[in-house]
This record gives structure tokens, sequence and C-alpha cells, in this order.
């Protein structure tokens, strides 16, 4: 693999191809996709309707005192193929008290669907990832579920879910949540990739982590000066798996003048985390529209970006005058252009937030508008006295 790959034109100019490339991970490691997403939160009732109210999403499972599960409580949510688990704690003491009092809400599970869970755990761990959770077998009267899992940066899991002989709604042990309040989706279709902060030269660790234990490709890299701004810096690394369905950029902090959002977050998180999911939709402005009329909050973006901007990315279908109005960002690479947006943080700490993103042919990351989102970032942390 060439030692730097910075965007898919200077991969197409290697003599590796993207099928190449992956192979590896093809071989070993195959993933289907996403499974869920779970949460640990301080209180998961309230957040669950948070998340229905200001994002859309439908009720699907449940599990708690009443499914004979005595120590937690859990709310599985849905819209489109993106499944979120939020989790809070029945009894004091704990790993997950410990987990929020340490972290606050936060990403704990990123669960991957395997067609295997058992080999999933078999050839992750013989290549050095430590163990989280055993191969299990779940059963009740709508089939069984193989998990397993592993951790990866800081407390932070893969679980490994094989439910090829499950019918249930979701997994053993939660049962249909019904609810009559399930407010209208707003075009949320899956989850296009989710980014890792990371310490102090730590990127290149978990990238060869992912790399050798998880069999997934680097695709792109960006250096500290290709995200940078007038006061702070990051490096980024963005890991593929081998059909492309799971994508984990790295993110570490990189020296600037002021605290960097890396930095912010490391200190509030008190060590890595997730710290965005990028939602995709096909409709970035009617999504972005639906969100802020619920009350989600996003960066603000000056009028100035939209001076040059078709100098900057072409000829684009959108009228700009509407993305101007929504702050939504646009940039463009060989295969095509995308649309992006991010919200503040939707915590209490400013730690964890959502991207939205639509894709019109590009593949990449939004490079381009990497300045204009740290700016962003820079006024939010202004605001808050941790620049």
């Amino acid at each position: 693999m060439p030692a730097e790959i910075k965007n898919l034109k200077d991969l197409k100019n290697t003599e590796y191809s993207l099928k190449k490339l992956f192979s590896e991970a093809e071989d070993f490691l195959p993933l289907l996709g996403t499974d869920y997403v779970e949460l640990y939160v301080g209180n998961a009732k309230q957040a669950a309707h948070y998340y229905k109210t200001a994002f859309g999403f439908q009720s699907l499972a449940y599990a708690g005192l009443e499914t004979g599960v005595k120590d937690r409580v859990s709310y599985v949510l849905q819209q489109g193929k993106i499944r979120i688990v939020l989790t809070s704690p029945l009894q004091k003491g704990g790993a997950i008290n410990k987990h929020i009092d340490l972290h606050g809400d936060g990403v704990k599970v990123v669960a991957l669907w395997v067609e295997d869970a058992t080999a999933a755990f078999n050839e992750t761990t013989k290549r050095g990832a430590k163990p989280y959770q055993k191969p299990t077998v779940d059963k009740d009267e709508h089939g069984e579920v193989v998990t397993s899992g592993i951790y990866t940066y800081g407390e932070t899991v893969h679980m490994f879910i094989e439910r090829k002989n499950y019918k249930g709604t979701f997994l053993p042990g939660f049962k249909s949540w019904e609810s009559h309040y399930n407010p209208e989706p707003v075009g949320l279709k899956f989850i296009d990739h989710m980014v890792g902060n990371v310490g102090w030269n730590e990127m290149n660790t978990w990238c060869k982590f992912y790399g050798e234990v998880m069999g997934f490709a680097q695709i792109i890299s960006f250096a500290d000066d290709d995200i940078a701004t007038d006061y702070t810096a990051l490096m980024s690394k963005v890991m593929s798996n081998g059909n492309g369905r799971v994508k984990f950029p790295i993110n570490e902090p990189a020296k600037g003048i002021k605290k960097s959002q890396i930095e912010e977050y490391l200190d509030f998180y008190n060590g890595p985390g997730v710290q965005h999911i990028a939602v995709a939709t096909d409709d970035i402005v009617a999504t972005v529209s639906a969100m802020r009329d619920r009350g989600v909050e996003f960066l603000y973006v000056p009028d100035e970006y939209y001076d040059d901007l078709l100098e900057r990315v072409g000829e684009i279908d959108e009228d700009v005058e509407v993305l101007k109005k929504h702050g939504i960002l646009i940039d463009r690479d060989e295969e095509g252009y995308l649309l992006q947006l991010f919200t503040k943080t939707i915590v209490d700490r400013p730690t964890m937030f959502i991207e939205v993103i639509q894709r019109k042919g590009a593949q990449s990351f939004g490079v381009g508008n990497f300045k204009a989102l740290f700016e962003a970032i820079e006024r939010e942390q202004a605001l808050r006295g941790t620049l």
C-alpha cells in the first residue's frame, strides 16, 4: 500500500485498486454493515424522547425490569438502516455508572453485523485484539443470535452480531416497543462513517490496529497542514473495511496556538472515544430543515463562505441561496460532490455531535470544508472558554 494517500485521485494514480487494497479484509473479516450503536446515558427514557423528537427516530425495542433485566434499561430506536440503543443503569455502582461518570453520555458500543461472530472474534483476537466478550449464544422464541466483542480505542467496544438465525425485532431479551408517539422521520438513511478521537501520537497506533487486527485499509490521510486554522490543527486518517460499508476516520490533536477541538474532547470525555456519527440523507435541505424546526442546533457558517462557492466547487444542482440559508457546506472530488452540515454538541459535555451528509457521487470527506468547519467549532469553543 502506498505510504501516503491523500485523496481518491492519488489512490487511482497508484497501481493499487480499492479492490486489491481491501482483499485482505474480505478474506478474514467480512462486515455486512453497522448493526447498531449503543450509547450509555444518564436517563435513557428522556434521551429516547429527544432522539425521537429531534431526529425522527422511531420506537423499536425495549429491555428493562419488565423483560427481566435488573441492572439496566435500554431503548432501541430506528430510522432507515440506523439503529441506536440508549442504555442507563438501574442500580448504583457498576460499569455503566462508572462509564457515565467518567465520560458523560457517549458511545460505548459500535456493533458490526457479521455472518459469523465466532470467527470474527477468533480472527481479531489472534491478531492482538483485547477480548471484551467471548462468543455467546442468546435464544428466544424467534431464534438465536451469536454475539462477541473486542475493545478498540479508549473504552469503546466493537460487538460482532450474527443474526442470520433470528427473526425477532432486535435481540433476545428485548421486546417490541409500541409507542403512540412516533414523529415523522427526517430522512436519515444509514451511517456513512463514525469518527474516533484518540490521544497525542495515537492515531497511527489505532490505524495499525484497524489494518492488522480488523483488515481495514487506509484510504485517505490528512496532515496537520490540511486540517488547520490560524489557531488549531489536527491530523486524521480514514480506515475502511473491504466492501466500504464501514468507515472509521481516526483523529488526533496537532500542535497549534490554542487548544484544538480534539484536545477539548479528550479533556471532557477523559480519554479517546467516538466524536461524531455521520448519517446519510438523500435530501439534506429537507432533512436539515426538519431537524432545525425540531430544535436541533447547527454550527454557524458565515455568509462569506458562499461568496465564491461555485468557483470552488463548480456546478451543483442545489440553489446556493437555499444552502446559504441553512449553512450547508459543499465540497467536490473527482467522483462528484457532497453536502454536509454539523450539529452543535448534542450532549452536555462538549464531546459528541452529529454530521448530516448527502453524497452526490463524491467519496471523500469534505477536506475543502475543514477550515470553515473548524473555525465554526472554534467560535463555539470561545463561547465555552475552552479555546
